[in-house]
């Protein structure tokens, strides 16, 4: 169905966007508009400001249902997204309704993109955060597609080694003998969100639950690794807390203890992500989530 709507990536999709992807940019409005004649959708509107490596269009199938046609940057394929989502079916995330994975596209069941966990208090956020990703971490099947945390964490850890501001080389050199230290002790090979964070689980109207996690970023390995995303959240109101390194340390003792993983491999991965995020987030521009994340790091 044609839409009246604009469908215009936001702004924040195409600022986070290298240069090679500008043709990709110009051709999203006639590459959604494709979709919503194939699938026979409706365009209400475009989520915004969205993300940074996917453009999300709320939509109404053919008979009135509400859905969300999601498309994905070529730097986000969807192909792994669309495997784990088959996988789980709906259990702990949403579920998936349609794929193209060809054209980037994936018809999601509709949640309330503007209320996640973040609306909660945050202790209460954290529980319920908890209480959902438990939900996720299963087998990943004989064949899977996933790549491993080994494999995920390759690449940054070659950054890590080759760049890097000056002033953070103890922490970045700490973050890579931590991870070759984790690695060599990996036993788990569950399925893995990859991007767990408080804002990564949205409000539903689902019966099977009220709260279902998005925009999975799947691997497999261990647990801490994906909890480890989780344990800097709401970082800022962390950073201007006082005793925030004892705040931070508590948090990781919680946070293990609530799971049962070891608290010293969910220190070490916790480590690990801030500094390579912290570093990624100054190369892009981003210095105070950058010097945030790097403070953080230096807590653990």
């Amino acid at each position: 169905m044609t839409s009246a709507i604009s469908l215009e990536a936001p702004g924040r999709l195409t600022r986070a966007q290298p240069p090679e992807a500008a043709g990709w940019l110009a051709a999203l409005p006639a590459l959604v508009g494709g979709l919503l004649r194939r699938w026979e959708l409706t365009a209400e509107r475009v989520a915004a400001p969205g993300g940074r490596t996917s453009m999300t269009v709320l939509v109404r199938r053919a008979d009135g249902a509400p859905a969300a046609l999601k498309i994905c940057a070529p730097t986000a394929p969807a192909a792994l997204e669309e495997a784990a989502l088959r996988h789980w079916d709906g259990h702990g995330a949403v579920r998936l309704l349609r794929a193209a994975p060809e054209d980037g596209a994936l018809l999601l069941e509709r949640v309330h993109g503007e209320t996640s966990l973040r609306a909660l208090p945050d202790a209460k956020a954290m529980l319920e955060a908890v209480s959902a990703v438990r939900r996720l971490w299963v087998e990943p099947g004989a064949g899977h597609p996933f790549p491993s945390v080994a494999e995920r964490t390759g690449e940054r850890a070659a950054k890590l080694r080759t760049g890097g501001p000056a002033e953070a080389r103890a922490l970045t050199g700490e973050a890579l003998r931590l991870r070759t230290e984790l690695l060599a002790g990996t036993r788990e090979e569950l399925l893995l969100h990859g991007d767990f964070r408080q804002g990564a689980v949205l409000a539903s109207d689902a019966e099977r639950s009220p709260w279902l996690a998005v925009g999975p970023e799947p691997l497999v390995g261990e647990r801490a690794y994906d909890l480890a995303r989780l344990v800097p959240d709401r970082l800022h109101d962390l950073v201007a807390s006082p005793g925030a390194a004892a705040l931070t340390r508590r948090r990781v003792t919680r946070l293990a203890e609530s799971v049962d993983v070891d608290p010293e491999r969910l220190r070490a991965w916790s480590l690990f992500r801030a500094v390579a995020s912290g570093v990624q987030d100054l190369a892009a521009g981003r210095r105070e989530d950058g010097e945030a994340l790097l403070e953080f790091a230096s807590w653990l």
